[in-house]
């Protein structure tokens, strides 16, 4: 019996380790809780395409990374990338799909999803570097130069300076002749800069790798290595000054820049992101949610006393803003309401540590030109006023958070919102972070401030004006976001409109538009909030309200399954039959029927 239990202990050490264990399901613990079918090959991907990253892109002295992640690729890189893909394809062709759990045939489309996109998006970019090659005719000698540095290869030093003083040259050709050659378009100038910084990052990694340690590199290189680089530095500003209109005033702040992406980049993206629906049907659904908005916004004003003049309304709520230094005690008297709140209603059980560890800290003044309002995450960063700020914009920064607006965006930044993904994620199938989307990342708190209004957490008429405000922030990111990709807004007119249909302070509206727009992260992302937050909430419809599942059991549920596509989620909550070929098709705002 002992020699038969030995036995079972040492299949079950082997079946783990080999990831073909299967737990049991039972009622209190999911099927694959923290990995499934697909964990070790999704892993594997992963860890192939860092080493691909690691090994290609340039380091400096000491084996550190010298440059932004990210740094343009080269075409070698862009090659391996390919050949990576391509081999995990082919896996993915042989994988026993039909067998799998719910949670393997969720992670295999994931999977598929994110190398398809890869495939697209280097060949994508092969496509635009080869357009822009005529002005990087030298681009394969330094190319060439980083590649010796890989293997330590020895090449004499005079013919290594030989070769940077030749390189030199070509750069100070091109340059000569630049202003002769077609233009560029806002993006090519914007991929040409990336290049020529490429290029100059890769290039101080190989001399770095060589100097000091080779003595004849030593002695022949360092003049002509600063006459290239110098070159490269020059030959950037070529690129940066082109795209650069002349100022039209003097001004402390950034001015606010972005390019649109155009209609069928938008919807190549939403698919991509599993959103079945058009730009103009996703602006249909902020229009309609607004007019919601609207009218919740005027029955608020007249319990006020200022009938339909809800802008008075509203100015007078800006004007409840706390004393300098005050606004800390106010976040934590926010955020003790909401959790009060979310345990008197029994909607989902939050762990002590994740309420004990959540911080917070200042945000500084250059930050809030970008972020007027707070952020959340591990911690909470509390956009107020600093002495360094102009008079005016201290105002606006004290309005625009005051205790009403902020009152529905505290729990959206800490807890159950951005703090607790960050808690949980962290925690449960932590391997699917590559997949994670802004429809969920921003989608869950958003959520929450759906469903904390629903419920009634606003009780009175100045604190159901504030969580409006921020409902008809979520419409209103919508509209000028795809308004402007589609080329139909430009940056001023989405500022306006903040002013004019949400009653944005307007320092706040220009910093709320130059986040939007500097490139930074998805086109998408403010779209993904308020639709984000109806996904989930027409799951909750579908699962809870339903009566299906109680309120914790459908939370626990959905955050466990880390931040990937809601549909995906929705897919593993209802058991969905699921194919390799899978393609978005969840419509979940019924009132575009």
């Amino acid at each position: 019996m002992q020699n038969k239990l030995k036995f079972l202990a040492l299949l079950l050490m082997v079946s783990l380790l080999s990831g073909t264990f299967v737990l049991a399901q039972t009622s209190n613990e999911s099927l694959y809780e923290q990995t499934s079918e697909m964990g070790t090959l999704i892993v594997g991907y992963q860890r192939d395409v860092d080493a691909i990253n690691d090994f290609y892109y340039p380091y400096s002295a000491g084996g550190t990374y010298s440059f932004p992640m990210t740094t343009f690729k080269s075409p070698e890189q862009r090659k391996r990338l390919q050949d990576i893909n391509k081999d995990y394809l082919s896996k993915l062709k042989s994988a026993k799909f039909e067998g799998f759990s719910i949670y393997g045939k969720v992670d295999y489309i994931l999977l598929k999803k994110q190398i398809e996109s890869s495939v697209w998006l280097l060949g994508k970019e092969e496509t635009e570097y080869n357009a822009l090659s005529k002005y990087f005719t030298f681009a394969d000698a330094i190319y060439a130069l980083e590649k010796l540095r890989r293997r330590g290869t020895y090449k004499d030093g005079s013919l290594l300076a030989a070769q940077m003083d030749e390189i030199a040259k070509q750069i100070d050709a091109l340059s000569q002749n630049f202003t002769k050659q077609a233009s560029l378009k806002a993006d090519q100038l914007k991929m040409a800069t990336a290049i020529t910084l490429s290029l100059k990052h890769r290039l101080k990694g190989f001399y770095q790798f060589y100097m000091d340690y080779e003595p004849g590199f030593t002695w022949w290189a360092p003049k002509p290595y600063e006459r290239l680089d110098l070159a490269l530095t020059n030959y950037a500003k070529f690129f940066n000054d082109k795209g650069d209109p002349v100022p039209a005033a003097k001004s402390n702040k950034p001015e606010i820049k972005g390019n649109p992406i155009g209609r069928e980049e938008l919807i190549r993206q939403l698919n991509a992101e599993l959103i079945p629906y058009t730009p103009e049907e996703l602006i249909q659904l902020a229009e309609k949610e607004f007019k919601f908005c609207d009218e919740e916004l005027l029955k608020a004003s007249a319990a006020m006393g200022f009938g339909k003049d809800w802008k008075k309304a509203q100015e007078k709520i800006k004007n409840s803003y706390v004393p300098l230094g005050k606004q800390p005690e106010l976040i934590v008297k926010l955020q003790d309401d909401a959790l009060s709140f979310i345990k008197a209603n029994d909607l989902i059980d939050i762990p002590a540590l994740a309420e004990e560890t959540w911080g917070m800290v200042m945000m500084s003044a250059e930050r809030q030109l970008v972020n007027p309002f707070f952020t959340g995450g591990r911690e909470i960063s509390i956009s107020y006023p600093t002495n360094s700020m102009e008079e005016d914009d201290k105002l606006m920064s004290m309005r625009g958070n005051n205790p009403y607006f902020s009152r529905g965006t505290v729990q959206h930044e800490l807890l159950p919102g951005h703090h607790y993904q960050y808690f949980i994620n962290n925690r449960y199938k932590s391997y699917r972070d590559p997949f994670k989307t802004p429809f969920s990342v921003e989608g869950w708190p958003l959520y929450w401030e759906l469903l904390l209004y629903d419920k009634g957490f606003a009780k009175t008429p100045e604190e159901k004006m504030g969580m409006l405000f921020w409902r008809m922030h979520r419409c209103a990111r919508i509209l000028f976001s795809l308004n402007f990709h589609l080329g139909k807004w430009t940056p001023q007119q989405c500022v306006d409109f903040l002013v004019d249909r949400v009653g944005h302070e307007r320092a706040n509206a220009e910093g709320e538009v130059r986040r939007s727009f500097k490139g930074d992260y998805s086109p998408l992302y403010q779209v993904a909030y308020l639709t984000g937050g109806l996904q989930l909430f027409a799951l909750k419809k579908e699962l809870v309200d339903s009566g299906k599942m109680s309120f914790k059991v459908f939370h626990d549920a959905v955050i466990k399954e880390n931040l990937i596509p809601v549909e995906m989620i929705r897919a593993t909550l209802t058991n969905q039959p699921l194919t390799r070929d899978f393609t978005t098709s969840w419509h979940f705002y019924d009132q575009l029927k």
